[in-house]
């Protein structure tokens, strides 16, 4: 797991927010956050450019990485987001953006390699 200060997080959720436009990414404390899970140790989880296997890969997350911040203000309102609506929710694609300390990252993951988390 990436382990992140506090401060340098909420300092890049800032910017991350100033990229993306406001409310995208709101979660920095208490529930919106997701850990990826269902990944075996070694391997990665691909975040997706668009909902789809084979779309442009945008970055790896190690197993049990994270945090992922959800694209709504909690988790409940993150799943409403994933498509399609009429898929069981592990089977759909999931917005997410990732800050891991040098970097941010907007993108789509499977939904059953996501587990909520608390904020850091």
């Amino acid at each position: 797991m990436r382990l992140i200060k506090v401060g340098a997080y909420l300092s890049g959720l800032a910017g991350l927010a100033l990229l993306m436009g406001a409310g995208t990414a709101t979660a920095t404390t208490g529930s919106g956050c997701y850990q990826v899970v269902n990944v075996a140790y070694g391997d990665v989880l691909n975040v997706r450019a668009r909902p789809s296997a084979s779309a442009a890969i945008v970055t790896r997350l190690p197993a049990q990485g994270g945090p992922i911040i959800s694209g709504g203000s909690s988790t409940a309102n993150a799943a409403a987001r994933c498509i399609p609506a009429h898929r069981p929710l592990p089977s759909r694609w999931c917005p997410v953006s990732i800050y891991d300390g040098d970097a941010s990252y907007s993108g789509w993951v499977k939904r059953r390699f996501l587990t909520p988390s608390d904020c850091p």
